[in-house]
């Protein structure tokens, strides 16, 4: 009965605490992903977000990272919704960093107006990446000639079954250089004034939290319940935000029918698209 009655009350005279919206943000991210193999993109994120900064009462949102990083389109994509979000509804964004936050993963923590790690969080790797293989020696001792018809001599660049080219090489690290050159003016619009003169930062390395406070890389170290009770009172409740789920109870971004053909292919695309999240991951000993 008290609760039913203290529920009656105007929020401001009740003494239930702050609550704060919880958004946990972890994986690789890809654009792409499925039912076999969910990944960290906008797509996913979006109506977590939105649902996280529609809570009116709550003076901030934490938001949880832990990814090795990805695609600097999604990454920077996800932070510009953040910001967007956090001018429309007016709220504080801070960033918690769990096991790793780096590249395209710290990209994001960028959104935060504060960044707090915990000493042996790895953070950084400011720096842009490509990978792949090539197979034009296979083919040739299994016996298969590769055909390809274009219009357009540059239409297969890189093409992976063809030998590599300086020409194409250079292109590619020029196209590097301009991605970097974004991912630079971030983080020093976003960390101005507090980013050291440290020729390193931009190198492409990563550090451990505490190394990366004194880079000024993050704002401080600490765990997000004890932060949240520090700074809103110990009452303050953290409520984890969540993607809404289908009829079956699984949290899926959206649904469609699939073929035997085209669920085999997903399965195969997914295991190549593991291997790759398993890299981004192991560059970090994780």
């Amino acid at each position: 009965m008290a609760g039913f009655l203290r529920k009656l009350l105007p929020k401001r005279f009740r003494k239930d605490g702050i609550t704060i919206p919880v958004v946990r943000l972890q994986g690789a991210i890809i654009s792409g992903g499925g039912q076999f193999r969910p990944t960290l993109n906008l797509a996913n994120v979006a109506p977590v977000l939105e649902k996280a900064f529609a809570m009116k009462d709550a003076p901030a949102v934490a938001i949880s990272i832990n990814s090795p990083g990805g695609s600097p389109v999604q990454s920077r994509l996800i932070f510009t919704r953040i910001r967007e979000l956090a001018r429309e509804k007016q709220k504080k964004v801070l960033v918690f960093v769990e096991d790793v936050a780096a590249s395209g993963g710290y990209m994001i923590a960028l959104a935060g107006d504060e960044i707090i790690a915990d000493a042996t969080s790895i953070v950084g790797s400011i720096g842009v990446v490509s990978g792949g293989f090539g197979f034009p020696e296979l083919l040739k001792k299994i016996g298969v000639e590769r055909r390809v018809y274009t219009a357009g001599e540059n239409k297969v660049i890189l093409d992976p079954f063809q030998p590599e080219k300086e020409r194409d090489i250079e292109y590619l690290k020029s196209l590097q250089l301009e991605i970097h050159q974004v991912f630079i003016s971030m983080v020093r619009e976003r960390r101005a004034g507090k980013l050291k003169d440290d020729a390193t930062v931009f190198s492409g390395l990563f550090w451990s939290g505490t190394r990366g406070l004194e880079l000024g890389l993050i704002d401080g170290l600490g765990d997000m319940r004890q932060e949240l009770k520090r700074r809103y009172g110990q009452k303050t409740k953290l409520e984890l935000v969540t993607a809404g789920r289908g009829l079956l109870g699984r949290r899926i971004p959206g649904v469609s029918p699939v073929s035997l053909e085209g669920a085999a292919s997903g399965l195969a695309t997914g295991l190549v698209e593991a291997a790759e999240e398993r890299a981004l991951w192991s560059r970090f000993g994780l």
